[in-house]
């Protein structure tokens, strides 16, 4: 079976405890000594205090404060559209795995074994004379394919067998109704753009992108051998534009109350009949599936209307380009160069294509991640980190806990049920226990193109597999190496893998006030997903049901009406704003867990100092908290880079992941002796308290 459909942004959001009595290990144990200047990874205990704008007043820019320095020095790589703490411990991770694959490639490895998949897969990578020596060789049998179609139903199997995009996208996740069982999902996709406003909206800048994006879409057809490409060019991105039309915004595809709607096989072909269902599901291995999550009806109805208007001689133009811009990296220099002049250059402002093995790393990362992951965790995640960073979570979640049943706007009937969903909270740390199996997966030497499409092909394959049995718990999203971290709804889990437990987010010989300001507000985050404007309509089983109370819903609906409005009247370039309701999730997720990792800290300093942190090269406890908040988030962009972001991400820019949220806690105020004489300054009636 086969599917190589892209989801949008909206269905992957659907997929999308107790006190402790002794003293954690973050830190080690200790009461008011001071760390030892050896021990911490970053400066004496934690944080580079040479980093600091001393300029510039903490209750004025805090951001600037902690970071000012580092900001006016530091050069953005030429191969990257930004720069900061999360990339500098990518760039780490890229080291780290190198090391690893060409360790596995060395030497005669057994045919099948995973040395063999990681070295050839990796060594097809590399081998850039092969791939320029190739051209657009490996590509033909499959255009080949697509100019053989003549019917619409051709048009559908395509879409369903090909490895590019299309209108609509297709997945698997834990059923929302039944978190125990799995169910297949439907939602919009098609666009070769990041978003439906970089064909919409009335701007010079975007307009250049339109430009740009048509000339990339004629160069890379011509590349493939299709005569007459700029025409080909122009009829392609006018039926993306018109799919853009009908595509929902990424603020109505986040909100989960529009998103799941569940349909039978039968109800999907009445919305839109033009698409042939049941011949795309028999070919992906979806046929017996008896509901579908459709995430956008309207945009699927609408999309299949302009599927059925579209001459096919179009749409095979379509499925074409899709197919090629897939995987473009996988061909020769001239489609990898043209892609990045598109997507690299263009779109993100980013100067120089990245040096091929670090990219080669991140290939064998998204292919045949765990297979590296069980090394990496070996030489990289010691036993004790995992021991560490589970006592900090139990200590974050007893804070919150604390905190939920001290709420003094939440009644006590949804106060009940919040305490509930925290006490089936799980959590995962470092690696998974349940690697991947990749035994039925062939790789070949020499055949990238090949290669990069039999993974794909496994990966459907893994979640086809799960489809009839119950939901697999363990599963992790992602590998070890990787440095992220994140909450999934369905599952009330967080997972933290061990490429993230590194300074400045971890340290075990750290300042504990500076890991809990780090590490501790970033759990804090995750665990704070369960319970913001989405993930709080998710109960203790990962359930979609509405466990609130009208009064409840009503008075967390105010809170939030006034964090977005904070948000909304922030504007990182000119005439851009940040959207507050796009953004909601993850700055509630801020809010509440630097509130969480706020708390955690003064039960740590309850439980091993007697309330009281030392004093530190001048600086209290308190002080260093926030320092080690700011300091993680310390990182700067291309102005190509934040635009995007500003319209596809729904995170906050950095800097206002440190200024936006300090300001609405009380405790930063009294550490730093924030008046009302400073830019950063906010009433106390104006401040925003949710968790």
């Amino acid at each position: 079976m086969k599917s190589h459909l892209k989801i949008g942004a909206a269905a992957i959001a659907l997929a999308v405890a107790g006190a402790l009595t002794a003293c954690d290990n973050i830190g080690q144990e200790r009461t008011t000594e001071v760390v030892d200047a050896k021990s911490a990874q970053i400066g004496a205990w934690g944080i580079d205090l040479d980093q600091r704008d001393l300029a510039v007043n903490p209750g004025d820019d805090f951001n600037a404060y902690v970071n000012g320095e580092w900001l006016k020095t530091t050069e953005i790589p030429a191969d990257l559209s930004r720069y900061g703490m999360f990339d500098q411990l990518r760039l780490d991770a890229e080291g780290d795995i190198r090391a690893i694959v060409e360790e596995l490639a060395a030497g005669n490895a057994q045919a099948g074994s995973l040395e063999q998949k990681v070295g050839d897969y990796y060594a097809s990578w590399m081998d850039v004379a092969a791939l320029d020596t190739s051209g657009a060789a490996p590509l033909q049998p499959h255009l080949d394919a697509i100019y053989a179609i003549d019917s619409q139903d051709g048009v559908m199997r395509g879409y369903a067998n090909l490895h590019g995009d299309a209108p609509f996208g297709v997945g698997i996740i834990p059923d929302p109704a039944d978190t125990t069982r799995y169910i297949a999902f439907v939602g919009q996709s098609g666009l070769g753009m990041p978003d439906r406003d970089y064909y919409l909206k009335e701007d010079e800048r975007f307009a250049g992108y339109r430009a740009a994006y048509k000339t990339y879409v004629a160069t890379v057809m011509a590349l493939a051998g299709l005569e007459d490409a700029a025409t080909r060019a122009n009829a392609v991105i006018a039926l993306e534009a018109a799919l853009a039309e009908v595509h929902w915004s990424q603020q109505d595809s986040r909100d989960i109350q529009k998103i799941y709607n569940p349909m039978s096989p039968e109800a999907l072909a009445d919305l839109a009949p033009e698409f042939y269902w049941s011949l795309m599901f028999a070919e992906t291995g979806l046929g017996d599936v008896e509901t579908f999550v459709v995430a956008q009806p309207s945009a699927i109805a609408a999309a299949a209307k302009l599927f059925a208007a579209t001459p096919i001689d179009v749409l095979k133009d379509y499925l074409a380009f899709h197919l090629i811009n897939a995987q473009a990296t996988n061909l020769s220099s001239a489609f990898d160069d043209a892609q990045f002049e598109f997507f690299g250059r263009t779109l993100q402002g980013t100067e120089e294509k990245r040096e091929r093995w670090k990219r080669g790393t991140q290939l064998v990362n998204g292919g045949l991640g765990e297979a590296v992951g069980q090394i990496y965790v070996d030489r990289h995640f010691p036993p004790s980190y995992k021991a560490e960073m589970d006592t900090l979570v139990g200590n974050l979640t007893a804070a919150l806990e604390e905190r939920l049943q001290l709420n003094e706007w939440m009644d006590d009937e949804t106060r009940e049920q919040a305490l509930l969903k925290l006490s089936t909270f799980e959590s995962k740390i470092g690696y998974t226990e349940k690697w991947t199996d990749y035994g039925p997966l062939d790789i070949k030497a020499g055949a990238l193109l090949e290669n990069a499409m039999a993974i794909t092909e496994f990966q459907w394959q893994e979640q086809i597999d799960r489809l009839d049995g119950p939901v697999d718990r363990v599963i992790w999203p992602y590998p070890p190496q990787t440095v992220n971290a994140s909450y999934n709804p369905l599952l009330n889990q967080i997972t933290f893998p061990a490429g993230i437990l590194q300074a400045p987010f971890f340290d075990p010989y750290a300042d504990p006030a500076v890991n809990y300001g780090a590490i501790g507000a970033v759990i804090g985050h995750e665990i704070g997903h369960g319970f913001d404007d989405q993930g709080r309509r998710f109960d203790e089983a990962g359930r979609i049901r509405d466990w609130w109370t009208p009064t409840a819903d009503e008075r967390f609906k105010e809170k939030t009406d006034v964090l977005g409005a904070q948000y909304d009247s922030y504007e990182p370039v000119e005439g851009l704003n940040i959207n507050g309701q796009l953004t909601m999730g993850e700055n509630i997720g801020d809010l509440g867990g630097l509130q969480m990792g706020y708390a955690a800290y003064h039960r740590y300093l309850n439980d091993c100092c007697g309330g009281e942190a030392p004093v530190i090269d001048g600086f209290t406890g308190d002080q260093r908290f926030f320092l080690g908040w700011a300091q993680v988030w310390r990182a700067k962009a291309r102005e190509d880079e934040i635009r995007r972001r500003l319209v596809t991400d729904p995170h906050s820019p950095p800097e206002y992941r440190v200024n936006g949220i300090v300001r609405n806690l009380d405790a930063w105020y009294d550490a730093f002796g924030v008046t009302e004489e400073n830019a950063l300054y906010l009433s106390p009636e104006d401040r925003v308290r949710i968790w």
